[in-house]
């Protein structure tokens, strides 16, 4: 990971580049921000920046053999402690070192961007709670006790330092206390009331803000290859969290298909094509009962929305301008007559197709019921 591969951040950025070329670096950082804010990414660059031989004013070489561990996270001076649990594969006392081909998997994967939900799903380990163990601490000890094998630091990386457990960070406390030499602990946290007060008094906080929204706009567009106004929206309502933006970004695509697809179904409703809503129920048979279940639901706050807009509501209705121009030009064929039973048919389709009712069957029943029930006045 080079700094240039960072979204925005640009001071934080500048101010770790500035530590290492005047010869300041601090044996313990807490680099502590929101989620999403980009905090293992800048962990690592700041690592490869310290290790790399050939680095310039502003990056690492990126091109050296050191750089070529380090973007693979294989440099044997670079360690690892993140949180844990136990999983099909590993069935008791799980460490962080039993976890880190999925680890580096996982982080590559994601270009450091990176949730413990996320991990947790990556490992599958159920509902469980990932946690950082004595052992853990005991591992990192060993390790660190030896002398660097290649560069001139040994770098430890404790990902969310605030899973530790009290033992746990008992024993990484005395390391903190008494580092050996030429070693750098770059501890990544998002909650400090859920870490040791000693812990925090012995690392020089590094505070990781929110990412800028215009950063992420740009991001949105060079990297997903989102449209311009998807790539506003997303980073206006992402509060500088990538994250949070990728999020809205793949739901944003799933709720264009939601509203393409049912805005299609209720035209051909209106329009009682019996022919085509016979055709329509076919194409969606192959979506899956998820997605046919998520559809029906969309249809039912379409629903909810024509309430609103019957009632003077409008405003508090927060949709893209086409849905809720669609949602606007609907809501006079929801009233008292039928809505009701309108919301009453949705949420038995939805309930048979739980059941494993025939989806293509399901659907035409609705779809002809609609045409009489959008006509009731």
């Amino acid at each position: 990971m080079q700094f240039k591969d960072i979204i925005g951040q640009t001071a934080v950025k500048q101010r770790l580049i500035q530590s290492v070329r005047e010869n300041h670096v601090s044996h313990a950082q807490l680099f502590l921000g929101p989620a999403g804010s980009g905090k293992l990414p800048l962990a690592l660059a700041y690592a490869q920046y310290i290790l790399c031989p050939n680095r310039t004013e502003t990056d690492s070489c990126g091109v050296c053999p050191t750089c070529q561990k380090m973007q693979k996270l294989a440099h044997p001076d670079l360690h690892f402690v993140v949180p844990t649990a136990t999983t099909k594969k590993i069935k008791s006392n799980p460490e962080s070192d039993l976890f880190m081909e999925e680890w580096r998997e996982y982080v590559i994967q994601n270009q450091g961007y990176v949730d413990t939900s996320s991990w947790y799903s990556f490992l599958d380990v159920e509902n469980k709670q990932g946690y950082m163990s004595v052992r853990d601490a005991a591992s990192l000890l060993r390790k660190l006790s030896m002398k660097s094998y290649e560069g001139e630091y040994k770098i430890a990386i404790i990902w969310m330092a605030e899973k530790m457990r009290v033992d746990t960070a008992n024993k990484l406390l005395k390391l903190l206390e008494e580092p050996p030499e030429k070693t750098v602990f770059l501890l990544i946290a998002e909650d400090a009331e859920e870490l040791l007060a000693t812990i925090k008094s012995r690392t020089v906080l590094v505070k990781i803000p929110a990412i800028d929204p215009a950063a992420i706009e740009s991001a949105l567009q060079t990297r997903l290859g989102c449209d311009p106004q998807q790539a506003h929206n997303a980073a206006m309502i992402s509060e500088g969290d990538w994250l949070t933006a990728c999020h809205s970004v793949k739901e944003s695509e799933e709720r264009k298909f939601f509203f393409t697809t049912f805005q299609q179904w209720m035209r051909l409703c209106f329009r009682a094509d019996y022919v085509n809503l016979i055709k329509f129920s076919e194409e969606v048979k192959p979506i899956g009962r998820e997605k046919q279940k998520e559809l029906l639901d969309y249809g039912l706050r379409i629903v909810r929305n024509a309430l609103l807009f019957n009632n003077n509501l409008a405003e508090i209705v927060m949709l893209p301008d086409d849905e809720k121009k669609f949602n606007a030009n609907f809501a006079p064929f929801v009233n008292a007559a039928n809505l009701s039973e309108i919301a009453a048919l949705f949420d038995e389709a939805i309930r048979q197709i739980e059941r494993n009712g025939n989806a293509q069957i399901i659907f035409t029943d609705v779809g002809f019921k609609m045409v009489g029930l959008l006509k009731k006045k």
